[in-house]
């Protein structure tokens, strides 16, 4: 009776194996249509970045920030967001909130100065959209900006790319 149980449980498995690889051959890898990928994280062209890991969307009088995928991925999966609260006056450089993941927590400075606007509240009960989608799903904040000009002090996408290639050489 025993080797019958075994039996039929190796089987199920091999089967769910078999439907598995399948399933993941059929799947064309899924690729932003505006990044390309570092060989270990993306980046996004019209994104501005900064060195310590944030990114920064400009929509008209608001910036949408978030953190990269490059800071995802050395923080692995994230378990818990801190988000500003609405109407919250921020600083250039000041601590926007912080994300906390198995391996660290880590603060989100805020790149440009201004006032909190809106906030994913989905980060909430759904902390991975920040794993899982850094530059859509897993945004922070929208801040309205006091001066957009904070934005062109920030680096473009090649600047970013290089930043990261020599601070990850040096690890």
């Amino acid at each position: 009776m025993a080797s019958k149980v075994a039996w039929r449980a190796s089987r199920a498995a091999a089967s769910l194996l078999r439907m598995r690889s399948t399933c993941v051959e059929s799947r064309p890898p899924f690729r932003f249509p505006f990044s390309y990928s570092r060989g270990f994280a993306s980046v996004v062209k019209d994104l501005k970045y900064t060195d310590s890991h944030e990114w920064v969307k400009v929509d008209g009088p608001l910036a949408v920030i978030g953190i990269t995928d490059h800071a995802q991925d050395h923080l692995g999966d994230v378990v818990f967001v801190e988000l500003p609260d609405v109407g919250a006056t921020i600083s250039k450089g000041g601590t926007l909130g912080a994300v906390e993941s198995v391996k660290a927590t880590s603060d989100v400075f805020s790149p440009i100065s201004g006032e909190v606007a809106e906030v994913n509240s989905e980060l909430n009960g759904s902390p991975g959209l920040i794993n899982g989608s850094p530059y859509d799903g897993g945004w922070i904040a929208k801040v309205r900006m006091d001066n957009p000009a904070d934005v062109d002090s920030l680096l473009d996408v090649d600047q970013y790319t290089t930043f990261c290639e020599k601070e990850d050489s040096s690890h």
